[in-house]
This record gives C-alpha cells, structure tokens and sequence, in this order.
C-alpha cells in the first residue's frame, strides 16, 4: 500500500510522466474484453449457470490449503519490488510474475482453455526499471448481450522501508501477497462457470511507488472503451492482528484479533456508483451467502475512499470513472511510517513474512496470515463477482415525493418483473429495502432527508447492480414539480451520523450568488475549532469528506459559513 502520492512524485519527480506504450501481449484476451468474440467458443462441457450452484460451489471450491501454497510460493521470490530483478527464473519480479501468468495458464488449461492470460505492458521509469509488466487473465463471458466486465485485482509488488530496495527480503505476505493469493484462488474457482459477463483477474505492479500498475490498466480500459462495471480491489487481506500503528480507522489496540470482519472502501456517499458497488457486495453476502458459511462475516462499508493518509490500486479505476472499491482487513500491522525511528511493525518491511517457526524444525507453524480468515475474503468476493456477471441489467428509474408518498416510476425494457428498491437516509446502508413487480411503486414517505436507488431481479432471484440513487423531486397532487420557496444555502446532517473514522457533510446550493469565502468548520462543545476547509459554493449537492481519526468519541458542532456569517450548524457524533 502506498503513502500519500504527492510526497512521492515530490522526491522522486521522473515518476510523475505517465505510462507509454500500453498494450496487451494477448490480442485475443483484448477483444474478449472488448466484445468481440464468439461466446458459443467458450462455453463449457458442463454449464454451472444457476445461483443456487453457483453459490455453493464457491463457497465450498476455495481452499485455504491452496491460498497458502499459492503465498508460499510467492515467498520464495524474495523481492517482488517493482523494479527487482527480471532475468532470475527464482527469484525477483520477473520470476514472480512469470509464475503467475504459469499459474494462470494452468488454470485455463484445467478449464478448457476458457481462461486467457496476459501481460499489460506498458513504459515507465519506476526504480531504474524502464518496462513494466501487470499479469492479467480473460474469463469470457458466454453471452455477449449481457454488457459489461468484471475485475478482481490485487497489486502483487512488495517493498521493505526503501521504496526502491531491491535486495531486501521483501516477501510482503499481507501486503500484498494476501490479495494475489485471493485473485489467482478466484481465478481458479469462477473458471469453472458459465458466467454471462467477462470476467478479468489481474496481478498489478507498481502499487507501492504510485499506483502505476492500477493506472496503466484504468488507462487502457477507457482508451480502448473496455467496459468495466465494477472493480474489486484487494490489498491487505489476510492478516487479523493489530499493530501497535494502523492507518485509522483500524486496530483497537496492539496485538488485537479480528477475524471476523472486512473494510470495504469506496469513494462518495449520495449518488455515488463505487458506494453502491460496495452496498451490492454487502447485500449479496447477507442474501445469497451468509446462510451456507461456517463463519459469518461482518462487512463493514466505511465512509472514505481509503484508510487516513492512504491509498490503493481502486483510485486510478475511480478516476477514470469506472466504479471501483477496495477490501482490507478490519486489522493491519501497522501504519507503513518506517520513516519513524520507532517503528515496529510489519507492513512495508522484511518482517512482512509469513509465519515464524517456534519449535525450530524448520517449518512454519506460527502464520501472520489467516488462512481461514484470507478464504472467507475470497467467498465476499468471488460471490459478489459471479453473482455481478450473471445477474440482469440495471434499469432506469425517476423517483417524486409528495408530503406523505414516495413514487418510484422504473423504465425496464427488459420485462424482469421484479424490482428492488432501496431507500437510505444518513447511513452508508440502506434503512429500507422493497422487493415489488409493480413499474409504479408508491411507499410512505420517510422522515428527514433520505434517497432512493433500484436493482432488477431476474427469475433466479438475482439482483441487477445497483442504479444511481436519486433525491425525489417533491411534486403536487397532479403530478407537476412543485417549485418551493428554497433557502440558497442548506446545511445537511452528516453521513453516516453516529460514524466511524470519517463521515461526509454535505450542502445544497439552491441558486447562484455572489460570494467572496466559505469553509466549513469542526468545533467541540466548549467552541474549539478543531478543523476548516475552504468551500467552493457550486449549485447542487456539495460534499466534503470530513476525517477525524479512530479512538474518538463525542458529539461536535459543524458549520458553514459564508463571507463570516454562519449559515447553518449541526450536531455530529463521533462514536469509534
């Protein structure tokens, strides 16, 4: 995982020139992910197409005996530092990916041949390395109708404290040997299937020192209009024990276990498509899921894009408008500052191993990384994944309110006949959710500000990825939009409100002004300022992610004010 990108590009300035020469070594896997192809080519023998396969078949297919071969292997690499050694067939980047593209084709070889590897190749000067290869595998879809694509990736490079060591023994089991295991595990699993959709398994590079991998990837999708639809990144996603530091929001304390609980990340809050990529992920456990494992699973979606200071491979995906979330575990060893004389733990140095021998047989049996724990992460992922390529289309919606009703009014060209619709309020959940057949649908109107998105359901009983949420526009007993006499300036409750590490306040700007300054400002209840941030008054909703940290607790006041004048205040809890 990197630290901020900024400080990097500031030490190491040849980094800031953007990636050339992107291509894919495998023209074929380039159109599947483009559409054209025969599906009929790619169709199994035996065709697991149904949910009610699928989903077991998952949960019962990942192995955690395969998870640790799979770790094993990668450290025995020693140095998977992006710019480490690409000639050695044991040992540094090259070796590494090359094995993983191996594996990859073993895999399809396993499911005949529908599983297409590839390089992503592209040029860039990243620690004296001036050509850079990400590992990619093409699973086609078997219905060509079905748009869009599936990626599950995890940034396969490692580093100890140099960001360009490249002799250190930088096994980087957690991070992030953890989410490589899970992409080549799932690739293994869903090859398996007769998905509607494509989907694409990815190794990056690169993470550590930018995100560069990630970005060259999210470039060449849009450059060539590859339609992905949702991207789950995994980075850190195996270990359960807290360090003595951890990016907030994380571990309670040092040497802590959370085995039962996994970070879901995305950017936005209102109308945002990477929440609701999340909210999909989180809803399709509970529902299809949750029932038939052994261990539950808390999936906690949290309300920034990334830990405090920190980032992932998600955020070149977001940039380029694709959505995209990352999962980590709920506890990290530590918050990657091996600047700080003082620092102890694992993440981002040569202790980033995976396990200890304790009885000196010269085997490992003490693991940092949580087999068990790493496999249940795997389940999240490849459930939402299928469930995601197999599922129908998003219909359109428009959504109005009177004083008492809500009506939801759902364009489906498809005929599915089957409709969920979701209201949420201040939370990062939904509060309700309707299940109807109805294309008008009329329900009581909620309390306080609230917005409305839908899915449709097909007759298997699966749900469509999620639609955009809307803010109901309040009409009047004719059906005709009711202009309302409107404040220029509203002041919002934060969300979610109690909230965890950071929440979101936002503000409505009904009309244009003139204005000369606004900042929004965080104070206690005794009138200490504890924050502000200038404001930009753009007409529409306006959001700003507001961070405080983990170990807090209280409530706080929040302003806006224009020109000096407080246009609005509000109460926040903070509850961590």
């Amino acid at each position: 995982m990197k630290n901020v990108i900024a400080a990097l590009l500031a030490l190491f300035p040849i980094w800031a020139t953007a990636q050339t020469n992107i291509l894919s070594t495998n023209p074929i896997a380039e159109q599947i992910m483009l559409g054209n192809y025969d599906p009929a080519a790619y169709q199994p023998t035996v065709a697991i197409s149904h949910p009610d396969d699928i989903v077991p078949a998952v949960i019962a297919g990942i192995s955690t005996d395969s998870l640790k071969s799979y770790l094993l292997k990668l450290s025995t690499f020693e140095n998977r530092n992006t710019g480490a050694d690409t000639v050695s067939n044991t040992t540094g980047m090259g070796a590494a990916r090359r094995w993983v593209y191996q594996r990859f084709q073993q895999i399809g070889a396993a499911n005949e041949g529908r599983l297409l590897p590839s390089y992503l190749q592209f040029d860039m000067d990243i620690c004296g390395m001036g050509q850079h290869r990400n590992v990619f595998a093409v699973l086609p879809g078997v219905d060509t109708t079905a748009k869009g694509v599936i990626l599950i990736e995890a940034h396969m490079d490692s580093r100890c404290t140099g960001l360009c060591d490249l002799t250190c023994q930088a096994h980087g089991m957690e991070d992030n040997g953890s989410g490589t295991a899970l992409v080549i595990e799932l690739a293994r699993v869903l090859s398996r299937f007769a998905l509607d959709r494509t989907v694409v398994f990815m190794a990056t590079i690169g993470e550590e020192q930018g995100l560069y991998g990630a970005d060259a990837f999210a470039r060449y999708a849009k450059e060539k209009g590859i339609p992905l639809v949702a991207v789950l990144n995994n980075d850190v996603v195996g270990g359960i024990i807290c360090g003595e530091t951890s990016s907030p929001p994380s571990c309670p304390g040092f040497n802590q276990i959370d085995s039962t609980q996994v970070r879901l990340f995305s950017q936005g809050n209102f109308n945002s498509k990477h929440k609701q990529l999340a909210r999909f992920i989180k809803l399709e456990y509970l529902e299809e899921a949750l029932a038939l494992s052994a261990v539950p699973m808390q999936v906690t979606i949290m309300s920034a894009e990334d830990r405090t200071g920190r980032g992932g491979d998600h955020i070149p995906f977001r940039q380029q408008g694709f959505a995209a979330m990352r999962f980590t575990s709920a506890n990290e060893h530590g918050n990657a500052n091996v600047a700080d004389p003082n620092y102890h733990d694992r993440q981002h140095t040569a202790g980033d191993v995976l396990g200890v021998d304790t009885d000196g047989d010269s085997a490992l049996d003490s693991f940092f990384v949580d087999f068990n724990y790493l496999y249940r992460n795997a389940v999240i992922n490849g459930n939402a994944a299928a469930l995601a390529a197999i599922g129908p289309a998003t219909p359109d919606f428009e959504a109005t309110k009177t004083d008492d009703l809500v009506f939801v009014d759902i364009a489906d060209p498809n005929n599915y006949g089957l409709y969920r619709v979701f209201v949420r309020s201040t939370s990062n959940d939904f509060d309700s959710l309707f299940t109807t057949t109805e294309t008008h649908f009329t329900f009581a109107r909620p309390i306080g500000p609230f917005y409305v998105s839908i899915a449709s359901v097909d007759g298997n009983g699966i749900e469509s990825l999620f639609s955009r949420e809307v803010n109901p526009a309040t009409v009047n007993s004719t059906g005709e939009t009711i202009a309302e006499p409107l404040p220029a300036i509203e002041l919002l409750q934060n969300r979610p409100n109690p909230f965890d590490e950071a929440t979101t306040i936002s503000f409505i700007v009904n009309k244009e002004f003139r204005y000369e300054s606004a900042y929004l400002t965080v104070m206690d209840m005794q009138g200490k300022k504890l924050w502000q941030q200038p404001v930009k008054l753009q007409t529409g909703m306006n959001e700003v992610l507001y961070e405080h940290g983990y170990n807090v607790t209280g409530v706080y006041a929040y302003s806006l004010v224009v020109d000096g004048q407080v246009v609005g205040m509000k109460e926040m809890v903070f509850a961590n």
